[in-house]
């Protein structure tokens, strides 16, 4: 048989592939799309074979793949070609980008292990023939030395670290390490799968006392359960149910652990209606893209209310009845809960939940489901792109506008356009629905790029609810005074309460308050990390980073000054659910944030009983103004309505007009009507403006105009490049280095804004510069982009310190 070889992509940050020999025993195993487990200097990684032939690249000092974890490749043809399309058009390491491809590896455990070389054996023994006392350290490291000796010359590392945490001896072992007297390296093994232990009762055999029969009915009932919930339902210890085994009442066997599902109550979704003219005519044209099996993109318009979910779900139908699976990307995990339950309960257990809020275990079960073809419906986070559907009808893209669909770390792919990518790839229809698209997908719309699916107003004629824009500049005239809510919208919510029915109230900012500022000084208290000011969290008691993390106890006097007047600037989401407890003693108020939600149990718990009418009041940041259905809400409230307007970004009007859009569609989607209410001190803004008459084309009539005249998408394509080191000298040298690049570029037509300090000049302790680059022809702007790349290698800037974002949708 002759030799194979397979070229890697590796989890490391380098721009290239790894040429790995592929054994005997793993040459009909090893295909384009398989899991390998590869070594790599001292380490063991997990990487993914992108090719396989019988021509290495490299033809000495290969070293061979150690194991194949896997029978059936982990992803097929197409995700590979999906994924070097993302590598290659988002500039990012390809190791990194199969990264975030792949499942997560919990078949294999990997171990880190010390042993002793040569030089170390030789200083163990001229530390022990010393005729003079050592020295702390030498007495520190002749104690490491010898217990790797102890241990047959290899010890496991967490062994080690134990002793060396024990003795306070990691400085010696880090100096061992560093003279090379002791050499790490990591050994890999297949990891147990832990299985989970099922009982069953035999049904010949009798209860004999109350507890057995209490059991033996939940069994029965059950038909079989986990050994552990069984216990637990039946109130029986765990050494009773090891008697009632020995003596041959319960059977036992091992199974994999299930998935955890929810029963579904039909009560949290909207009632279905009859389709509506525009639904009816949306199904046909992806109908016919599904049956036709070429590329069909289209933009599922209408507004907020209108029937785009069901629509979603009549064209999973279709692309199932034609044997093929789809995927509904969702941009939310809160969305995932809402989207899974409703996609469950038209198709059962073939469908599949994908985002990153699921343990590793979990997600790869769910995966592996997806790859075998078990499930063919999958409803996931961006991440979902990636899933091995084959073969594959339809991607849908919810609320496709959404920034959460770009990746804000290294692979920055954005999931809107990837899965139009995958869907090119495949020949499927791909759906973006939005009541308030990008301006780049309305415009692609209006050029026929893709399909405009127009579904108008909402189902059953139900009306939009009405908005109100509450002028706060007015209302602090009149009062003289500032209050976290303003009388209308309290008043508003009193009447709500009155009716019965419930409100949401939307602040888009976490914790209690913006910042603490010292009225003596002027001075605020900011990140020692992040060139930003701390955010003050009460619950917690603490001043936290929403950045970095950094957190410290709220001080009682100034840093700088010494002065005991803080002042609490803004409020929070924090401190407005406080505020409407104190307003409304006997209302049940709840919150939901990142800080409220911090696992998905916690977004199921908070919406579900938000959806059932357990709570009257829900105060949430963004992740409640979009794509939940929620019928018994008439009201919602807008605090701060224009603080998006402020950010330094192109988009800041298009994502307040959006914001206000969706938020003020969660009202009256039921048989009541709704009504909105949006506080604002720049009432007259156009984004605030078009948003309350929620009127999308008038306001893309106008942003466009702002776009075309400053050269910003659509108009222009765009990057920003980010050059960022903890060191401000270095950082200064290399971007002007990329400065002097850049600006032989211009004579292509590209235009280049910078450098200059990025708006977070300094993040997670690094200082940070930046290059805005646009220009009307994309080739200019690749080409640009890739010999930047090629510099920086010439130039010895390490790959890490420049960050490359194609198509941003932050410039923060």
């Amino acid at each position: 048989m002759s030799e194979r070889f397979c070229e890697v992509a590796l989890p490391v940050p380098l721009r290239r592939l790894f040429s790995y020999r592929v054994p005997a025993g793993f040459q009909h195993t090893v295909e384009v799309g398989s899991r390998v487990v590869v070594p790599f200097r001292n380490r063991v990684l997990v990487g993914v074979a992108l090719e396989v032939s019988d021509e290495p690249r490299k033809a000495e000092g290969l070293k061979s793949v150690l194991d194949v974890p896997d029978v059936l490749p982990a992803l097929t043809e197409s995700v590979v070609r999906l994924g070097r399309w993302v590598a290659e058009y988002y500039l990012a390491p390809p190791g990194e980008v199969f990264r975030a491809v792949l499942p997560p590896v919990v078949e294999i455990r990997r171990e880190r292990r010390f042993r002793l070389t040569a030089a170390g054996r030789e200083r163990r023994r001229a530390l022990g023939e010393a005729k003079i006392p050592p020295s702390n350290a030498e007495a520190a490291e002749a104690a490491l030395l010898d217990a790797i000796a102890d241990a047959g010359g290899e010890i496991s590392g967490a062994r080690i670290e134990r002793l060396a945490t024990k003795t306070r001896s990691e400085a010696a072992l880090e100096r061992l390490l560093a003279e090379s007297l002791v050499e790490m390296h990591e050994t890999a093994a297949r990891r147990r799968v832990r299985g989970q232990r099922i009982a069953a009762w035999r049904k010949e055999t009798p209860a004999e006392n109350e507890s057995e029969g209490r059991l033996r009915d939940i069994l029965l009932a059950a038909g079989a359960l986990p050994l552990a919930e069984a216990a637990r339902r039946s109130g029986v210890a765990r050494a009773a149910m090891d008697r009632l085994v020995r003596a041959g009442k319960i059977e036992l066997w091992d199974e994999a652990p299930g998935i955890e599902r929810e029963g579904i109550d039909p009560d949290e979704f909207a009632p279905v209606n009859e389709l509506t003219g525009g639904q009816q005519r949306a199904l046909e044209e992806i109908g016919e893209g599904i049956g036709s099996g070429e590329f069909r993109p289209g933009l599922l318009f209408g507004a907020t209310g209108s029937g785009k979910t069901e629509v979603y779900l009549r064209a999973t139908e279709a692309a199932l009845a034609r044997g093929r699976g789809a995927i509904l990307l969702v941009p939310e995990i809160a969305l995932t809960y809402a989207m899974g339950r409703q996609a469950r309960a038209r198709f059962g257990d073939r469908v599949a939940v994908l985002h990153s809020a699921l343990g590793d275990a979990e997600r790869s079960r769910e995966w592996w489901r997806i790859r075998r073809g078990e499930a063919t419906v999958v409803v996931a986070t961006r991440l979902g792109v990636f899933a091995p559907v084959s073969p594959l009808g339809l991607v849908v893209v919810d609320e496709e506008q959404e920034a959460s669909y770009k990746q804000e770390e290294t692979p920055r792919y954005n999931g809107r356009d990837t899965a139009i990518m995958r869907a090119k790839l495949e020949n499927a229809a791909v759906l973006l629905g939005s009541a308030t698209p990008s301006l780049e997908s309305f415009h692609h719309a209006r050029q026929g790029k893709y399909r405009l699916l127009e579904l108008g107003g909402r189902v059953a004629n139900r009306p939009l609810a009405k908005v109100d824009v509450v002028d706060l500049r007015a209302e602090f005239e009149e009062q003289k005074r500032a209050l976290p809510l303003s009388h209308a919208l309290l008043d508003g919510l009193r009447e709500c309460l009155d009716r019965g029915t419930q409100a949401l109230v939307l602040i888009n900012r976490r914790g209690y308050s913006w910042f603490v500022l010292c009225r003596a000084c002027g001075a605020t208290i900011e990140c020692a990390h992040c060139s930003i000011a701390l955010t003050y969290h009460k619950q917690r008691d603490r001043l936290v980073c929403h950045y970095c993390g950094y957190a410290i106890p709220v001080p009682r006097e100034c840093p700088k000054c010494r002065s005991e007047y803080l002042y609490y600037f803004g409020e929070g989401s924090e401190r407005i659910e406080e505020f409407l407890r104190g307003q409304f003693p006997r209302a049940r108020v709840a919150r939901l944030d990142r800080d409220t939600a911090t696992s998905r149990h916690a977004f199921r718990k908070v919406l579900g009983a938000f959806a059932r009418g357990d709570l009257d009041i829900l105060v949430g940041t963004q992740m409640v103004a979009k794509g939940h259905d929620f019928q018994r809400v008439t009201l919602v409230g807008v605090v701060g309505a224009d603080r998006a307007l402020a950010v330094p970004d192109f988009r800041a009007a298009e994502r307040a007009f959006q914001l206000l859009t969706q938020v003020a569609g969660r009202a009256g989607r039921g048989a009541l009507d709704g009504r909105v209410l949006v506080e604002s001190y720049h009432p007259d803004h156009y984004a605030i403006q078009h948003a309350a008459r929620q009127d999308y084309p008038s306001f893309f009539e106008q942003e466009v105009r702002f776009r075309r005249l400053m050269h910003y998408p659509p108009f222009s394509a765009l990057a920003n490049v980010v050059v960022r080191d903890r060191s401000v000298e270095r950082v200064v040298t290399w971007t002007r280095a990329l400065a002097g690049y850049f600006q032989q570029c211009q004579a292509e037509g590209l235009r280049v804004l910078g450098p200059a300090p990025a708006p977070l000049a300094r993040l997670k302790r690094e200082h940070r510069y930046q290059f805005l680059l646009k220009s009307p022809r994309r080739s200019a702007l690749v080409r640009a982009l890739a010999g930047s790349v090629a510099f920086c290698a010439q130039k010895e800037i390490p790959d890490s310190s420049v960050l490359v974002d194609v198509d941003p949708v932050s410039l923060m």
